[in-house]
């Protein structure tokens, strides 16, 4: 059997990771020969290959990124999109096709599968952590542990010089990351998408740490908003899949503050740097364990499914169950971490 891998969307710590476990079990356990399409979607609709074999998978497990290359590619939007990808997979002989990607990747193929029959395995990846059906997405660990980590470093400029610092961190309808990395580094408001935020009642968080000579932290996810406002967009551009470009909230934010309170404010956003780079121990574990029941899922034959984690179990669900409806931050966990506000 050959069997095609790709990996799409957004990069991700970890990628490699689940690669590396699909090439060695398959290889070694079932005798299976892969096949690498490059920059997601992009490979299978112009017959941009790349052999993968065991030499190709050795020493990736601590690398960042992904060496199939991704992109935000949609079959769907492309002409003949789908007769592409069937003569794409019947030249290089492929019978299966793992695709590893989040939300929009994902979506693809759960209907290559629902709707022309492609056989499909997927992987779940975002550091959102916004894909329901799973407990945990590879590369959130790492992304909450960069974030928790500049919030540490950003501690210490603050109070030395009493200042607000706000810190933007990734989500766009999610606030997982701003949440975790937040309270984990000891953030002084949090502001996530799933609740809209008073920015009257931010600004008195704020003075209130000030009265006892104690400098503020804010971590705003990007796509937060304020109650009498919107969503701030980077640009007026989407993507293949009709996403539009965020940044900017946390500006926003601390020229609101700033004109409030008389509190000098500066943002740091922490963008890229929260996908990029070696990922974390989880995130490895995590990986390779999907990795490894991926290709047992192409094995049994299993197909129109991804792995995903329930506990400490790799179970498998359908994709489209797991890409029907985004995993949102519950109220009463926001509300947890209320007691550190101000």
């Amino acid at each position: 059997m050959r069997v095609g891998v790709l990996t799409g969307g957004g990069d991700c710590p970890g990628l490699n990771a689940v690669i590396r476990g699909v090439v060695r079990k398959g290889t070694q356990e079932y005798g299976y020969e892969f096949v690498g399409f490059r920059d997601g979607w992009r490979g299978p609709l112009e017959g941009d290959t790349v052999r993968l074999d065991i030499q190709a998978v050795r020493g990736i497990l601590p690398r960042g990124g992904t060496i199939l290359g991704s992109s935000r590619t949609n079959p769907f939007k492309q002409n003949d999109g789908v007769r592409r990808i069937r003569e794409t997979l019947a030249k290089e002989e492929v019978e299966a096709l793992i695709a590893i990607g989040g939300e929009d990747t994902l979506g693809v193929a759960a209907r290559l599968f629902e709707e022309h029959g492609i056989p499909c395995v997927g992987v779940p990846k975002t550091i959102d952590n916004d894909l329901s059906a799973t407990d945990y997405t590879f590369g959130f660990d790492t992304a909450v542990g960069v974030a928790t980590e500049a919030i540490d470093r950003l501690h210490t400029t603050a109070e030395s010089h009493m200042r607000v610092l706000v810190v933007e961190v990734m989500g766009r309808h999610a606030g997982w990351i701003a949440l975790h990395s937040g309270l984990a580094g000891g953030a002084n408001v949090i502001l996530i998408p799933e609740q809209r935020f008073d920015i009257e009642q931010v600004c008195r968080w704020i003075e209130s740490r000030f009265k006892v000579r104690y400098a503020p932290i804010v971590v705003v996810a990007e796509g937060a908003m304020p109650k009498d406002g919107q969503m701030v967009l980077k640009d007026d551009s989407t993507d293949s899949f009709g996403h539009v470009r965020l940044s900017g909230v946390g500006e926003w934010l601390a020229k609101e503050i700033e004109s409030r309170t008389g509190k000098e404010a500066r943002t740091t956003v922490l963008g890229h740097t929260q996908r990029g780079g070696t990922p974390s121990a989880f995130d490895r574990w995590l990986a390779t364990r999907f990795g490894l029941h991926a290709i047992d899922a192409v094995r049994d034959g299993d197909f129109g499914k991804m792995v995903a984690l329930r506990g400490t179990e790799i179970v498998r669900v359908p994709i489209a169950e797991a890409t029907a409806r985004l995993k949102t931050v519950d109220p009463a966990l926001y509300a947890e971490a209320g007691v550190f506000f101000g």
